[in-house]
């Protein structure tokens, strides 16, 4: 896994379509218990070079109960975005993660993470990458059945502060599916 790390740290297969040099950002190890496959790194995990260094991962730390410290272990947590360099900004947001870097790089990577017991998939890209044909129309419908795709999968909404309207329009999201989640990795953290 090391020799595929350092591969991954030099890819540049995107580069002629990012807005800065390529910066791949992941955070795994081969005996990571739960993976967490988002979209792409922000501007704010560009500049930091740490996956999740903003209000959003603020935001999915407390969702899920845990400490920035046990976020960044990567014994307890692998952290793998569908894209792993900013792909800069677009009209509403950030611009999606380049198509290039899932099928290049993650089958590698979960080949060495066979002990992870849990992949928590946020936002589209991830949730229509992995569960593939078994993917509802949308995130709020994958997410609203969640149960689905246990024990191996947890999709998500993105835990942005700009979907505050979503979780209001969707309360069963916080009473429902945020105490599964949290359950889910409070039970796999003390194994």
């Amino acid at each position: 896994m090391k020799k595929l790390l350092t591969e991954i740290k030099a890819c540049r297969i995107c580069e002629a379509f990012l807005p800065y040099q390529p910066k791949p950002i992941l955070s795994v190890r081969n005996h990571s218990k739960i993976i967490i496959i988002g979209q792409a790194p922000g501007q704010k995990a560009h500049d930091s070079g740490i996956p999740w260094n903003d209000q959003s991962g603020d935001n999915l730390r407390t969702w899920m109960g845990v400490s920035r410290e046990q976020f960044y272990n990567t014994s307890l947590f692998g952290i793998m975005p569908m894209g792993f360099c900013y792909p800069g900004k677009g009209k509403s947001g950030d611009l999606p993660p380049r198509p290039e870097c899932a099928p290049a790089w993650h089958a590698p990577l979960l080949h060495f993470m066979k002990q992870a017991q849990l992949t928590i998939l946020i936002g589209q890209y991830a949730q229509l990458y992995y569960l593939q044909d078994r993917s509802y129309a949308s995130v709020t419908e994958n997410v609203k059945n969640y149960t689905d795709f246990l024990p191996k999968f947890l999709p998500l909404v993105h835990p942005s502060p700009r979907n505050k309207i979503w979780i209001k329009k969707n309360p069963w999201f916080e009473t429902e599916v945020l105490p599964v989640l949290k359950q889910q990795v409070a039970a796999l953290l003390k194994k």
